[in-house]
């Protein structure tokens, strides 16, 4: 069984989508996919066959206010409008709906990505189980803590799955993948760094200690598993496809120029996928 890993990463997520695109266009399907943050929305745009779909939000409507920005988090408490998103954007009736009936045709197991909030436990929403219209795994998935609220849903809220299991290799092994395909946002070299204090992160998270804990040491977690996927590609376990920069587009900071330059990398990049599939 052959795994696909999207680890997200906010704008910069754009090259993993370009990696999808690749995929459609040269006709692969996989048997499991595992989707953390926006690498989720990622992949159930893939799975609905919708080639262009995530550029066409990462590029174009990123910049409309209902979907990130200070009016958000004045009306809201959370500066990316998730409900927006993944709601009005996303169910059937919308400006750009996802062909839910497609996404759920395909013959493969697709994992989102998402974090308790209050407990810290990891939570694998299987696709199996979604319905339409109710996208609430994506938003969970993609509910950054401080940036955003968390995501509420049947009595338990939720966070970002990148704070728990920011690359779920484990999970994918776990699972019965014997290769899998990684796809960072970052380039592969490049370990992440405290950007705030620990009680920095018990300040801005204090009704959530236990995620504020999560969040700071994510970057060890993330870390100790970059090295591991390393590990497991010598032995020809793991493909990792990461972008060698990431033409100046960040979490939150993007322009369109640059967000079209690293969707093209990722689409070329992903050229050598067909070679570790041995096709």
């Amino acid at each position: 069984m052959i795994g696909y890993i999207d680890v997200g990463g906010g704008m910069r997520a754009v090259y993993g989508a370009g990696v999808l695109d690749r995929l459609i266009d040269d006709d692969i399907e996989l048997d499991y996919y595992i989707g953390v943050s926006a690498g989720s929305a990622n992949i159930i745009s893939y799975l609905g066959g919708h080639r262009g779909r995530t550029l066409r939000f990462y590029r174009d409507y990123s910049y409309r206010p209902q979907y990130m920005g200070v009016g958000n988090f004045i009306k809201t408490k959370s500066y990316i409008g998730l409900d927006y998103i993944y709601s009005a954007m996303t169910n059937e009736d919308s400006e750009d709906p996802l062909d839910f009936d497609t996404a759920k045709s395909k013959k493969c197991r697709f994992l989102t990505v998402a974090t308790n909030a209050e407990t810290g436990d990891t939570c694998y929403f299987d696709f199996e189980n979604s319905e339409r219209n109710n996208y609430y795994e994506l938003k969970a998935s993609c509910c950054i803590p401080i940036v955003c609220q968390p995501v509420e849903y049947d009595g338990v809220k939720y966070f970002d799955g990148g704070i728990s299991d920011p690359i779920p290799i484990k999970k994918a092994l776990n699972d019965g993948c014997e290769k899998v395909i990684v796809v960072l946002t970052l380039p592969r070299e490049r370990k992440k760094t405290h950007k705030l204090s620990e009680n920095a992160f018990k300040k801005f998270l204090k009704d959530y200690p236990v995620s504020a804990k999560l969040m700071y040491d994510m970057v060890e977690r993330y870390n100790d598993s970059l090295e591991y996927i390393k590990t497991l590609e010598k032995d020809g376990k793991v493909l990792i496809i990461a972008p060698d920069n990431c033409e100046g587009v960040n979490t939150l900071k993007r322009s369109k120029e640059s967000v079209t330059r690293l969707y093209n990398k990722g689409y070329n990049d992903a050229e050598i996928i067909k070679s570790f599939m041995g096709k």
